[in-house]
């Protein structure tokens, strides 16, 4: 499985930004789909992920009611909505997959290039 990400990009404190990941292969839907974070000197932090079906969804606490995540199958998307951002939100963003999934790396077997999110203040 190969994951590209897409849509981050230079924003001001309290705007959105909305980050997408397009996957290849043909058993994306089996996959927990994920985000993780990497701010410059941090460790890398999860973010958020979403079921196979898409029916369970969890949230890091420190974005939970800001952030959305969402998955379309049929297009092999996973969509990561960040509202409200704050300049604490400012890191390089990686979508992940996995049949594991979890709230730790260790349970993703593949990840993308990394999108840069860069909030002002």
């Amino acid at each position: 499985v190969q994951l590209q990400a897409s849509g981050g990009g230079l924003v001001q404190a309290g705007d959105s930004l909305r980050l997408s990941c397009a996957a290849s292969g043909r058993t994306f839907s089996t996959y927990v789909m994920g985000w993780f974070r990497q701010a410059p000197g941090k460790e890398r932090e999860f973010v958020g992920a979403i079921s196979g079906s898409g029916r369970y969804i969890y949230y890091a606490d420190s974005v939970r009611g800001r952030f959305t995540i969402s998955r379309d199958n049929n297009k092999n998307m996973v969509n990561l909505q960040m509202n409200s951002l704050k300049p604490e939100d400012t890191a390089l963003y990686y979508c992940v997959g996995g049949t594991k999934g979890g709230r730790h790396y260790t349970g993703y077997d593949y990840w993308g290039q990394g999108t840069e999110v860069t909030v002002s203040s």
